[in-house]
């Protein structure tokens, strides 16, 4: 099958052909026919399927054949693409500016931690792609800086992170500010039966393309589980690098500790490496990246929250220095390699801590995971299993008690502060425009993290807020306030 026989126009075709596309993959080929037709779609495919093509493609052509809705504004934003993380968001936006490369349409990427008056400036011009995380949206949207009453198609990609990760409310926030009548995509990698009761509520009896049985790792991937001791990890890691000359390796921690640490420990044998997660800045997360990509470091060190989107091809190794706290995440991990037609390696540092959860992905995986073993790292049989120690921000999160608040996670919401919550606002200080402060710094009237109380409130690990709690990111001010996390400032009007 070709894309040619899949009804794309052919300034499609034609970009597609630059990009050395030669013929769709089976999610593409399954997907796209049923977004021309107007379908609302839930799709299931594992992650280097293509999964972004399979949506970007047929709404750019679908919106370039349409005529753009009367209105005051010149480009209204007719197609809006929500994502849970930064750099997932940047990709997509990259894709649509190839695809659209011969087509007349505007597209812009808004994601937090980085300015929002320049984006505010660019969608004053005019923008009929917007691709965006759901926290900056809202902001954007409560600073009236954009409209989203004539989008014609709405896309959720890496829903089931989106949901998981908290952002339920901000969808639900997102999806009032769009008109009734419109396409609604569903993507991701793995969807839950949860995940699916969910989006069926969303969508208006959808399509259901599923490429991949739920929840499987790639064929393409080779698997396998070291046993070793705690303390050893990071001696066998640096080991195995070196005795196999590994040049490009992705490894994931459950922690943003853990990922400086760990970074931190390799430089030091020797073997360079750089850590991304939730608290590094844009800029530094861009540049680790870039770094990664072209060579420059040999080992990426990332959160699971920090890694999605990452597209780097032809990824040789993936390691999983810890096992994730759910099983399904482990898909998502090794997903990093093996991507399309390429081949990959998955390899596994398992300690007695992490064995239940071991057999938790071998049971979701239908299959027990091969095991090697390095001569000299055999795990001490007198050690005895501990329970995981959580560290700050790390796994899924929870909200805190007594409130409806918003999950802790790496890189909860999509700058510092975590997902917003539906319903009452937090209070103000006594000036109307307090700032909150997180980490360590207080308020009046407001929250304190990391140990801080305020009246009538609770302190924790990153800061309380009225009626719920901030994951790693401190407290928060009412409307009009500022909040900081982790040491950095942002000002918002809320």
């Amino acid at each position: 099958m070709s894309f040619d026989s899949l009804g794309l126009s052919a300034e499609i075709l034609r970009a597609l052909a630059e990009k050395g596309y030669l013929e769709p993959t089976p999610v593409q080929q399954q997907a796209i026919p049923y977004v021309l037709q107007g379908r609302d779609i839930m799709a299931s495919a594992q992650t280097g399927t293509g999964k972004t093509a399979a949506f970007t493609l047929p709404i750019l052509q679908l919106l370039e054949q349409r005529p753009a809705p009367a209105g005051k504004q010149r480009r209204p934003v007719r197609a809006l693409i929500l994502t849970p993380t930064r750099e997932l968001a940047a990709q997509i936006g990259e894709n649509i500016t190839e695809y659209s490369a011969h087509l007349g349409l505007r597209s812009l990427v808004v994601f937090g931690g980085v300015s929002i008056n320049p984006q505010m400036m660019k969608l004053r011009g005019g923008v009929e792609v917007l691709v965006a995380t759901p926290g900056r949206l809202l902001d954007l949207a409560q600073q009236r800086a954009v409209d989203l009453s004539q989008v014609e198609i709405l896309v959720l990609d890496e829903a089931d992170r989106m949901l998981d990760m908290g952002f339920i409310h901000d969808i639900r926030r997102v999806m009032k500010l769009l008109p009734t009548k419109r396409q609604s995509l569903m993507f991701s990698a793995t969807f839950s039966d949860e995940i699916k009761t969910l989006a069926n509520s969303l969508l208006d009896n959808p399509a259901s393309v599923e490429v991949a049985r739920r929840n499987t790792a790639s064929e393409q991937i080779t698997q396998f589980v070291h046993m070793v001791d705690k303390k050893r990890k990071r001696e066998l890691l640096s080991d195995m690098i070196g005795r196999n000359n590994w040049q490009q390796v992705l490894v994931f921690t459950r922690t943003k500790h853990g990922a400086n640490h760990l970074a931190e420990q390799l430089n030091k044998d020797g073997i360079t490496a750089a850590a991304i997660h939730g608290n590094k800045s844009q800029g530094a997360r861009t540049r680790a990246l870039a770094d990664f990509k072209q060579g420059g470091i040999r080992v990426l060190v990332a959160t699971d929250i920090a890694a999605r989107g990452l597209d780097i091809d032809l990824l040789p190794h993936v390691v999983n220095y810890e096992l994730p706290q759910v099983a399904e995440d482990y898909v998502h991990r090794i997903g990093r390699t093996g991507r399309a037609a390429a081949t990959g390696e998955a390899l596994s540092l398992v300690c007695v801590d992490e064995l239940g959860l071991l057999r938790d992905i071998e049971r979701l995986l239908k299959k027990p995971i091969p095991r090697i073993a390095l001569p000299g790292y055999d795990p001490d049989p007198s050690i005895k299993a501990e329970p995981i120690q959580q560290g700050r921000g790390s796994g899924r999160g929870g909200a805190t008690r007594g409130g409806r608040g918003a999950p802790a996670g790496d890189g909860a919401r999509d700058s510092r502060s975590g997902p917003r919550r539906d319903g009452a606002q937090p209070r103000r200080s006594a000036s109307g425009r307090g700032a909150a402060s997180g980490n360590g710094g207080a308020r009046s009237g407001g929250a304190s993290g990391n140990g801080g109380a305020r009246s009538g409130g609770a302190s924790g690990n990153g800061g309380a807020r009225s009626g719920g709690a901030s994951g790693n990111g401190g407290a928060r001010s009412g409307r009009g306030g500022n909040y900081a996390g982790n040491g950095g400032t942002r000002s918002g009007n809320r």
